[in-house]
């Protein structure tokens, strides 16, 4: 590792700074977390009653009980909730802002007037199956220096954090910005309900010079990740129905044709099952020169574990033990595929009766959640237009086609980085980790991003997170990285005193 940036060169100290962190965490964010983690508060799409169930309203006003506990100076809190056009409860949101103070030394506040919005969200994906004996989704567990449990890590900690990087720069009398917090309980579901909120608050927004969001991803755990990109997103049930009813496979099959067969032969309308390549064009767009050249530099410092961080499948062969292959072992192209190029993934299915039920029985149907990936500058609308168009049209055997579109957000490029945020990251990564800033993008989705380029478009973005390898957010097994966390959030307090 390259030798840390002595603490006279950074805008707060980084050893005062990084005590202040690891007591904060230690005293009073792990135990939040671990009492948040206990709440299966699970996204509206994966909870229809949410509203009559309250467990998302339980974590967003614990997660506003603890920032009122911390006596944060000048501070001010509220939970806000909407209506629908229907008069139906939207999901809440926590809003917080912190004034623009002058330090203690008498240095002036940014004289820009410009806002920091700090962003992160407190609903969670569904259980999933696969987690270790020892461990659950709702029952919190440290080993190892991981705090295991849905949720911790995407992205839960993320308010717990931002406070705690505010708390370390009044603590040592830094001058900072104003400063905005917007923590929703809708991302894992595409952010449905957050755009009205915006609406709703933009004049309390302000001119937002700065974003930081904490929730993506990182390359390693060994330095500080800035996201770059992340692809957009496009879902829906794929249904296809031959029968009424099931009927004798021996009776009736090599006459009716399978419903599972027709789903093949619909979906190799979309995809190259021998590559995974997409079909249409239109689902694909040109890499910029300078994500080409990033893809470049984070592949050598990340070489092979780009895929081996994944935990593959094996099995014996003659006594030698042989793992499952990735679609390329290239790093650079690795790193590409899994944030520029399209991709479809299958993540549900119905009409399958489970294995221990199933019969001699020609199915009547056959239904695929699908989940496909864009590349950040692929409009989403237009995609799943042209996604149920391609579906449903000319059905073979006249069978029942349908697409049911379910959510769809498009993705986001960064902007250009300006040369005080630059500045300020490379400082931050070596005054925390002792190595340089890397960049990455990233293959999930957060809705919000685009929106606020769009509503912002001069604002510098700082995405980053603490997804790291085999860190698992929605899977099992999703883990909370606490020494990555704790330098994350010292990084974050460090950018927010340099912000000019």
């Amino acid at each position: 590792m390259n030798a840390r940036v002595p603490p006279s060169s950074l805008a707060l100290d980084a050893d005062v700074t990084r005590a202040l962190i690891d007591r904060a965490w230690q005293e009073r964010i792990v135990p939040e977390l671990m009492r948040y983690i206990e709440v299966p508060a699970k996204s509206p799409a994966f909870d229809a009653d949410w509203a009559a169930r309250g467990l998302l309203e339980r974590v967003l006003q614990g997660a506003a009980d603890w920032v009122a506990a911390q006596q944060v100076p000048g501070l001010s809190l509220e939970v806000i909730r909407l209506d629908d056009a229907q008069g139906r409860p939207r999901t809440p949101v926590l809003f917080f802002e912190v004034p623009a103070s002058e330090g203690r030394d008498g240095t002036p506040a940014p004289a820009s007037g410009q806002t920091v919005l700090m962003y992160g969200h407190l609903d969670k994906q569904p259980e999933f199956t696969g987690w270790r004996s020892d461990l659950g989704p709702w029952t919190p567990k440290i080993d190892d220096g991981k705090l295991y449990g849905r949720g911790g890590a995407d992205d839960g900690y993320a308010v717990y954090a931002s406070i705690a990087a505010i708390q370390a720069l009044k603590a040592q009398g830094a001058a900072h910005p104003r400063i905005v917090g917007l923590i929703e309980t809708c991302e894992e579901s595409g952010s449905g309900d957050l755009l009205p909120y915006v609406d709703a608050l933009r004049s309390r927004l302000g001119d937002v010079g700065l974003v930081i969001c904490l929730d993506s991803g990182a390359g390693n755990y060994d330095q500080l990740w800035l996201t770059t990109s992340l692809r957009g997103m496009a879902s829906g049930v794929l249904k296809v129905e031959i029968l009424t009813e099931g009927i004798h496979s021996g009776d009736a099959s090599g006459l009716v044709p399978s419903s599972f067969r027709i789903m093949r032969q619909v979906l190799d309308r979309l995809e190259d099952s021998a590559t995974g390549r997409l079909l249409p064009q239109g689902f694909h767009c040109e890499v910029p020169a300078e994500r080409v050249e990033q893809a470049r530099a984070t592949a050598a410092i990340l070489g092979e574990e780009v895929y081996k961080r994944f935990p593959w499948a094996h099995h014996d062969c003659g006594g030698s033990t042989v793992f499952a292959l990735p679609t390329t072992t290239d790093p650079v192209e690795a790193l590409l595929n899994r944030t520029w190029r399209p991709t479809l993934s299958v993540t549900g299915a119905e009409g399958f009766p489970a294995l221990k039920d199933a019969g001699n029985v020609l199915r009547p149907y056959t239904a695929f959640k699908l989940s496909l990936r864009l590349p950040p500058l692929v409009d989403a609308a237009s995609a799943v237009q042209e996604l149920k168009t391609l579906l449903e049209d000319n059905a073979p055997y006249q069978a029942r086609v349908t697409f049911a579109p379910e959510g769809a957000a498009s993705g986001w490029n960064a902007p250009t980085t300006s040369p005080w945020f630059e500045q300020a990251l490379q400082d931050a990564s070596q005054g925390h980790f002792g190595a340089a800033c890397g960049t990455i993008g990233q293959g999930g989705t957060i809705p919000l991003m685009n929106m606020l380029s769009q509503g912002f478009p001069k604002a510098q973005m700082m995405v980053c997170g603490v997804l790291g390898p085999r860190s698992n957010a929605h899977g099992p097994n999703e883990f909370l990285h606490l020494d990555y966390a704790r330098r994350l959030t010292a990084a974050v307090a460090q950018v927010l005193a340099r912000m000019p």
